[in-house]
């Protein structure tokens, strides 16, 4: 339950009151410094002794001053009546009024009256030559010869005298009370000023150490109060000590850390030199194979031989797929892959991958279950296929029995896709790794299956890939019961009339005609410039082949008009590039022209070469190539140079 702070204005059934009025003096006095606390706690008792003491003195003098004047009227009221003693006898009014006449005459005196014993004024006497104020009546008895009172009379005196001495008396207690306070408060002042300056200045110097500086204080003052000071000296020089230590200690560790990261980044070039050259090295003779592989197949009806083709065929798509992992990613390194947004139904994207996996699904007695969906989604189609295809061959690569699901649901403004399966299942352990590159779980292959075992970069290219389309990824997955894998993208309205969009494998299309197509074929390695002319032949297509840039120079004098397709390796003998080779061909005076398609066909990895291929315009392929993806390439970009302007 919160803390109510007593100022706070109290909530009653009659509505909110204000807090008491000790509350409100003690907030305004926490709100004063140490010396305004000190001067008022120095000034506060002198005032209210000293306005005691005054208040005690002038009122003595008041009374005094005020029976002074009382015994004067007295005196005069006796004068009065002894004189008018025997006048009062005789009731002579005249000498009475001489008489109070006479009385009026005394100082201060402002009326005199003589009363006979029956209470009759039979003299009245007032000034007029001074205002009547506020005065004092004193009443004496007359008495007569027998003893019995003959009279009263009445003196009444002006208490102008009290007022003024009031006045004075207001006066010097205002300036003696200045004078008292003053001198309080300046000894106040200077006695704050001996305990508060030192704890400013320790103040100061804490918010010194707290900014990280070396900070000390003089050691003087009370004896309390240099106690202190020397207890933070010590405590500051050793906090000091503490941080130099501790700044020694990181500049160690940030040097060490430098030092590692400086090793890890060579090790991670020297990891990608060495996967660069070895993907390179291992694509040639996988390409040569492929090409070779259906070149065989080509016109064989051995049911003996197209089964042992047939392996092979097995073989190379499993390398294929190996491969593939190793450009994906260093595709992702160089950052030649961008994102093209586009509208498209997200059911077209899962009508492919039930294509493409139907098969190799019941191939392992497995379910595929595809849910059809009416959703439309604004995202990259390709990078969305390929983190999708991605998911459902890894689903399927680990799962034995039952089968895998993909399906979509809304969520807000955006469509989250799952993809679950049956499979075996992650650990807890390992499933904030299986993202990592390399990274691999032993799991129990199914028994004779062959070529499964991919290189632990699917997982990672599917998080690099969807960071590219700013979503990510989620995993959740219990061992032995199977896993879920989610991919969230924006949802967006259906569109009436959609565009055709181009997909890989949407619409099965009949092999290409390359009948009379003249095809130059540029390649330093020999076995594939014979599986290339195997193939290129088999497809009725014109084949000249040439080793290097001196070699295509060459042809290009003696033929009699350019070739149909220009397919080209990129990295050639001597350091010569394909992309230069193009270019040669280009200049030469019976080269290459806008009517000539070019094609790259590399096994290259590197990060720095895929960005120079994705700069230079020209369409590539990465080796090995299928036959069937050679052949419709060169047919896409025959097409695109020969269509109409």
């Amino acid at each position: 339950m919160a803390a109510v702070h007593p100022l706070n204005t109290e909530t009653a059934p009659g509505g909110p009151h204000p807090p008491p009025w000790h509350w409100r003096v003690l907030h305004c006095l926490t709100r004063l410094s140490l010396a305004q606390q000190l001067i008022l706690l120095a000034v506060l008792p002198a005032t209210v002794a000293t306005l005691a003491a005054i208040a005690v003195l002038t009122r003595q003098h008041l009374d005094n001053v005020t029976e002074l004047m009382r015994a004067n009227a007295q005196t005069v009221a006796l004068q009065v009546a002894t004189v008018a003693q025997g006048p009062l006898m005789h009731m002579d009014r005249r000498a009475l009024l001489r008489i109070a006449q006479s009385g009026t005459y005394q100082p201060h005196v402002q009326q005199v009256q003589i009363w006979s014993d029956d209470g009759e004024i039979v003299a009245n006497s007032e000034t007029t030559d001074r205002a009547r104020t506020q005065g004092l009546q004193v009443v004496v008895p007359v008495p007569a010869d027998d003893g019995r009172r003959a009279g009263q009379v009445m003196v009444e005196i002006s208490l102008d005298a009290v007022e003024r001495a009031r006045r004075s008396v207001g006066i010097n207690v205002s300036l003696v009370l200045a004078a008292a306070l003053f001198g309080v408060g300046l000894s106040g002042w200077w006695a704050a000023r001996r305990i508060s300056a030192p704890i400013g200045a320790l103040g100061e110097a804490v918010d010194r150490l707290g900014a990280g500086e070396e900070a000390s204080v003089a050691v003087e003052g009370t004896a309390e109060v240099r106690r202190l000071q020397s207890g933070f000296n010590q405590a500051a020089g050793a906090l000091a000590e503490s941080r130099r230590l501790m700044e020694s200690r990181i500049a160690d560790a940030t040097a060490e850390l430098a030092r590692k990261n400086q090793q890890l980044e060579v090790a991670s070039q020297a990891k990608t030199r060495l996967l660069a050259a070895a993907s390179h090295d291992l694509r040639q003779p996988l390409h040569a194979l492929t090409l070779f592989s259906d070149g065989l197949a080509n016109g064989e009806t051995d049911p003996v031989r197209l089964q042992r083709i047939g392996h092979i065929r097995q073989c190379v798509e499993s390398l294929d797929r190996l491969f593939s992992e190793l450009l994906n990613l260093s595709q992702l390194d160089a950052g030649v892959l961008q994102p093209q947004w586009s509208d498209f139904p997200l059911d077209r994207l899962f009508d492919e991958i039930s294509r493409n996996f139907r098969a190799v699904a019941e191939a392992q007695n497995l379910r595929l279950v595809v849910r059809k969906t009416d959703v439309w989604v604004r995202c990259d189609y390709v990078m969305l296929s390929r983190i999708l295809n991605n998911l459902v061959s890894n689903s399927l690569r680990h799962t034995h029995e039952g089968g895998v699901l993909v399906g979509a649901r809304l969520r807000g403004n955006g469509v989250r896709i799952e993809v679950l399966d049956t499979g075996v299942g992650i650990a807890p352990q390992h499933q904030a790794r299986v993202f990592e590159e390399f990274f691999q779980i032993d799991a129990h292959s199914r028994p004779g299956e062959r070529g499964a075992r991919g290189m632990g970069l699917g997982l990672a290219t599917v998080q690099r890939l969807a960071g590219l389309l700013n979503t990510c990824v989620e995993l959740s997955s219990r061992p032995g019961r199977g896993t879920s894998v989610r991919v969230l993208v924006r949802r967006i309205a259906p569109v009436l009339a959609p565009p055709a969009i181009a997909a890989p494998g949407l619409v099965e299309e009949a092999e290409p005609c390359l009948h009379g197509v003249r095809v130059l074929v540029i390649d330093d390695e020999r076995s594939i410039l014979e599986g290339l002319q195997v193939a290129l032949s088999s497809w009725g297509a014109e084949v000249m082949a040439a080793q290097s840039r001196a070699e295509a120079l060459a042809l290009a004098d003696t033929w009699t008009h350019p070739p149909d397709v220009v397919v080209s390796d990129l990295l050639l003998q001597g350091g010569d590039n394909g992309l230069d080779v193009l270019a040669a061909l280009e200049r030469h005076p019976r080269g290459i022209g806008d009517g000539t398609a070019r094609l790259l066909v590399t096994g290259e990895t590197k990060p720095d070469r895929l960005r120079e291929v994705a700069a230079s315009g020209v369409a590539v392929l990465y080796k090995p190539v299928s036959p069937r993806v050679l052949r419709q390439a060169m047919h896409a970009q025959l097409a695109r140079v020969r269509q109409p302007l």
